[in-house]
């Protein structure tokens, strides 16, 4: 085991190919695994079915985002402290940042529990398709406690380099999803509970495969103490708290778009439902890259190297728009098979066409406010995450929706969502060039433009 920062040398288009790959070979398999589900729920022949698992879907989404939040804030101060190498430090950090997200976690999962009619109803979920989507809520969100510290953990393998323990943990999820999906689902008739159920076991298996490796491999987690958790809470939470507004985000605003087209009916939700699981297959990589370019940026800030965090910045914007570009052709020449392949009717298909068509190219400005926003939370501003992902979710999506829909309907809708991300791509990236200027600045005087 080396205590060596390895991402403060050699090529960084290399580290962030190599770290975004493996981590989006993990996390693209269990999305692929959810996708499969939506499929295997297709096939059951109800749409109301794909609907009900839409609204859960926009649900889950929401603890997931507050796990995610935790584990920015572990792979942070895990990769700084190894860019300044003090081991023993990352250590505590990474052992405190797990009991945090397991609390705020099992939090998270009794209000929404306690409160899934209400939400439910909000979203625009109505009589059986409520009821299904309860059923599968019951089931999977108290799993999500495991998630949660699967996630923190295998964040904190990433900090260390490790993107392939990183990516293991991620397929070990995905693997016993694909297995157990047709086994409970058809074979032993349970429809959406048997989907339900081979979600638990998939964040089981993340949960166990990134715990033993970064405590067996890494020996990555200290024996917890009060006190070591009265020292490091502060400095957890002032990274963890922010990421988790900014992660909330998004789901928030897929909440109000996924509310937005209900009105429209339930076979434009299964249509939204559908391009919900292609989403984090087609653009995996993406959210990949967000969290590999975080580590990368970590370990050059903790070890002062300025310009190297000009470069991975840069890098970065060439990566997502040559992505972007393959992924949306492909997606446009797939379309009508992706369509067939879900038995979607009239409504849902051309909401996916759109989608296919026109959308998915814009996917591009995610890119730039997802590494935009691992940016700011690994230079020490998670609050300017918070204000962009907010900003985004609120005045980038709300009025965009309104207008959208008034001129376009259900289609409109996604137009309207589109363009909110293209002001704040652009606006997200722009800031976060000028955030490393100024912090050259401050400790060197150097003020070499990006």
């Amino acid at each position: 085991m080396s205590n060596a920062a390895k991402f403060v040398e050699g090529s960084l288009m290399r580290h962030i190919i190599v770290m975004s790959s493996t981590s989006a070979v993990g996390l693209v398999s269990i999305f692929l695994v959810d996708l499969l589900d939506m499929w295997f729920i297709s096939l059951l022949g109800d749409s109301r079915l794909v609907a009900a698992i839409g609204f859960a879907t926009t649900l889950t989404f929401f603890a997931t985002s507050i796990s995610i939040g935790t584990s920015i804030a572990a792979g942070a101060l895990v990769s700084k402290c190894l860019g300044s190498k003090d081991r023993e430090l990352a250590k505590e950090y990474a052992t405190n940042a797990l009991i945090i997200a397991s609390i705020v976690s099992v939090l998270c999962v009794i209000i929404m529990l306690l409160s899934m009619d209400t939400l439910l109803g909000l979203l625009g979920a109505k009589g059986y398709v409520a009821q299904v989507a309860k059923t599968y809520l019951v089931i999977v969100m108290p799993a999500s406690v495991l998630l949660a510290v699967g996630l923190g953990a295998s964040a904190a393998l990433r900090a260390t380099g490790d993107a392939k323990g990183s990516m293991m943990s991620t397929l070990s999820g995905g693997a016993v999803n694909a297995v157990l999906d047709p086994i409970l689902i058809f074979s032993l008739g349970l429809g959406v509970t048997g989907a339900a159920i081979a979600s638990v076991f998939a964040r089981l298996a993340v949960f166990s495969y990134a715990i033993s490796r970064a405590h067996f491999k890494h020996r990555l987690l200290a024996r917890p103490s009060v006190k070591s958790f009265k020292l490091c809470r502060r400095h957890i939470l002032n990274i963890a708290f922010p990421a988790m507004i900014t992660n909330m985000a998004t789901p928030f605003s897929n909440a109000y778009v996924t509310s937005a087209i209900a009105v429209y009916g339930n076979s434009y939700v299964a249509g939204y439902a559908v391009i919900g699981r292609l989403v984090p297959v087609c653009f995996g990589f993406l959210f990949s890259l967000s969290g590999a370019i975080g580590p990368i940026l970590g370990q050059n800030f903790g070890a002062g190297m300025w310009d190297r965090l000009e470069r991975a910045l840069k890098d970065s914007l060439v990566i997502i728009i040559i992505f972007c570009f393959a992924v949306s052709f492909l997606l446009w020449f797939w379309q009508d098979s992706i369509i067939n392949l879900f038995k979607l009717d009239l409504q849902a298909s051309d909401i996916v066409r759109l989608f296919c068509t026109f959308i998915a190219i814009t996917f591009i400005f995610n890119g730039m406010l997802f590494v935009s926003n691992a940016a700011f939370n690994n230079l020490g501003s998670p609050r300017l995450a918070s204000a962009l992902n907010v900003g985004k979710a609120t005045i980038g999506t709300v009025p965009f929706v309104i207008l959208g829909s008034q001129y376009w309907g259900a289609g409109g809708v996604l137009i309207g969502q589109a363009a909110g991300s293209i002001l704040f791509g652009l606006l997200a990236y722009r800031v976060a060039g000028k955030k490393i200027l100024q912090l050259r600045k401050r400790h060197t005087g150097n003020t070499l433009k990006i």
